[in-house]
């Protein structure tokens, strides 16, 4: 049995680490490139089998040397590839610029790749969790319904908002939100309000805010966490990491605000290094982090 099922996209990765943003007509040099995959849910089930869970991936990839790669690196990770369904679609591509400060910009190249079908999988046996980041509009919504008659826990990555984070907002037992989705949905800058907003869909709510935490409200009940003192290098796969971990969290049974800790943790060491998978943490480096933090250093 799998402990986690992440479903939604996968997508490789070329990032280059640049001084500073170029502007137009100008061209700028990289000081270091790193290739290698991503995408929300294909990192978050490589975070959770870096994190010592036994975790699957569910989402489209061509049949090109992109997607070829993508495989190869599930593989080498240990991450189940079962419900993987590839084709003669192109598989996604991004383009990453990573900056000075940690903050980066993206350009996602999908051409005219489809979604996949509602019945484009069958789960004879359903894992200990779900989760999706809203990619899979038509087969995400069927997976979640069946996870809920079959009482798994459920998690949206929501990065952005768009068709398939509306929709599976509230359906899902944990809305895990970033700060962009936040403010999407409430058309305010206010977390607070947005926070508020979100709790009238779903009774769990997290809004990860970068370098100034997270905010959470959960049965009633709201509270808030710092985030973790790193070097930041690149922040690209750090709500990926946070949402992974999470998401195995759940399976460990882990007390709430620690299931949060951990979660953050994960995603803060993310941005110690450059690149989204190449930075994903193990359970020993989060679990150091996690000492540190107790130790009154992290």
């Amino acid at each position: 049995m799998l402990d986690l099922l992440c479903v939604g996209h996968a997508s490789f990765d070329i990032t280059m680490a640049t001084a500073t943003h170029p502007g137009p007509d100008e061209k700028v040099f990289a000081d270091a490139m790193q290739l290698a995959g991503g995408g929300p849910a294909a990192n978050a089930a490589v975070c959770a089998a870096r994190l010592g869970g036994k975790a699957g991936f569910c989402g489209y990839l061509g049949n090109d040397p992109f997607g070829d790669m993508q495989m190869r690196e599930f593989g080498s990770e240990g991450v189940n590839t079962d419900f993987v369904i590839r084709g003669l679609y192109p598989s996604p591509v991004s383009q990453i610029i990573a900056k000075p400060n940690g903050a980066r910009s993206l350009v996602n190249f999908k051409g005219n790749t489809p979604w996949l079908d509602a019945d484009a999988i069958s789960l004879n046996e359903m894992p200990k969790v779900m989760l999706f980041d809203g990619h899979e509009p038509l087969l995400s919504p069927r997976l979640c319904r069946r996870a809920a008659e079959h009482e798994i826990p459920t998690v949206l990555d929501a990065g952005s908002l768009h068709r398939g984070t509306l929709e599976l907002a509230g359906m899902v037992d944990y809305l895990v939100a970033s700060e962009k989705f936040a403010r999407q949905w409430c058309e305010s800058s206010d977390m607070e309000q947005a926070l508020d907003e979100l709790a009238a869909v779903s009774e769990c709510v997290v809004i990860t805010l970068g370098e100034h935490g997270l905010i959470w409200t959960r049965d009633g009940e709201y509270g808030k966490a710092p985030a973790f003192s790193v070097q930041e290098v690149d922040s690209t796969g750090a709500g990926d990491a946070f949402h992974g971990a999470f998401a195995y969290g759940l399976t460990l049974a882990l007390d709430w605000r620690d299931l949060l800790s951990f979660a953050s943790a994960a995603g803060a060491l993310t941005c110690c290094k450059l690149g989204a998978r190449p930075a994903l943490p193990d359970m020993d480096e989060v679990q150091a982090l996690l000492r540190m933090k107790e130790s009154g250093n992290g």
